[in-house]
Order: C-alpha cells, then structure tokens, then sequence
C-alpha cells in the first residue's frame, strides 16, 4: 500500500489516545497512532501500575492491539506526549517495533504542534530479528 495517510491525521489520533491514558504516579499521558499496512490506524495510550515494571507504553498498547486483531505489517506510528519537547520512544518500545518493521516512519510530537519524522532503523540500527535462514 503506498501512504494515502496524512501526517497529521496520524498525529491527531495519537493526541485523542493520550486523552484515555491511565498515568496517576508520573503524569506523563502518552498517546501513539500505528498505521497498519491496509491503512487501519490503532491506537494506545500508556498505561501505569503501582508496581512500575508493570507499566506499558503507549506504542506497546497500540502494537498489542493490532496484532491481537490480525495484523503484522505497519508502515508508521505517531507519538504525542504532554511534555515540553519531542517524544521518543523507549528502547523496549523500538525493539518491539522493530519486530514487524525496522524501517517503520515515526512521526514524533513536539511541543505546541510541531513534529518531526525519524525512522525506526535509526534509533535502533541492530534490533534483534528473528532469524529467517536467509
């Protein structure tokens, strides 16, 4: 599927999922915006526990959500945080991501509306891949 997706509309859901996050102990919200393949959008907020480990990331929520339902490949993801600069995502998170696409487009958020793209490959050069015998 070549993009036929807006930037921005990407954004904007990732801003309505981080409305839903559950965050009582950093109150950090975290919202993200996974573009599958054939062009359905999941999305997922983070979601914290009494006990830290426990807690997931938004991108994980969002990338659970999809694979539960099916899918396997995703072509971006859209990450908006209320803090004052651009948000990354974490390297659990790249890892994770990284399973399903290494090059996956990662539209970050900024503040006041600003945003810029990164590629996964980048933040993460050497993930682990599961190995194909190729």
């Amino acid at each position: 599927m070549t993009k036929t997706f807006e930037p921005s509309q990407l954004l904007a859901r990732a801003a309505a999922a981080r409305e839903k996050a559950y965050a009582p102990y950093s109150r950090f919200t975290v919202g993200a915006a996974l573009l599958a393949a054939g062009g359905k959008i999941y999305t997922g907020c983070n979601i914290e526990n009494a006990s830290y480990g426990l807690s997931v990331c938004a991108e994980r929520v969002a990338l659970w959500k999809a694979v539960s339902e099916g899918e396997r490949e995703f072509l971006a993801l859209a990450l908006v945080a209320d803090g004052g600069g651009i948000i990354f995502p974490c390297g659990a998170c790249r890892q994770v991501l990284a399973e399903f696409n290494p090059e996956l487009e990662l539209y970050l958020s900024g503040p006041e509306g600003s945003w810029q793209i990164k590629n996964l490959k980048t933040l993460l050069p050497e993930p682990f891949l599961l190995a194909t015998g190729n």
